[in-house]
């Protein structure tokens, strides 16, 4: 399984948001595609936090 990076998981919370600002999209719809889209950018915050402790570890070294 590829490792997924930084880019591609705003680019995925970025198409989520665009589908919730279909006015046709049902709201059952909507509380999944919110929920799947807070994950990634909660994942994407994931590999922000990781990538500054590895500078500051490199920084300190």
């Amino acid at each position: 399984m590829a490792k997924i990076n930084f880019e591609t998981k705003l680019d995925s919370a970025k198409k989520r948001l665009e589908r919730l600002m279909n006015p046709e999209i049902t709201l059952e719809d909507s509380v999944k595609t919110y929920e799947a889209g807070m994950k990634e950018l909660q994942e994407a915050q994931k590999i922000l936090e990781d990538a500054k402790i590895k500078i500051q570890e490199i920084k300190a070294s």
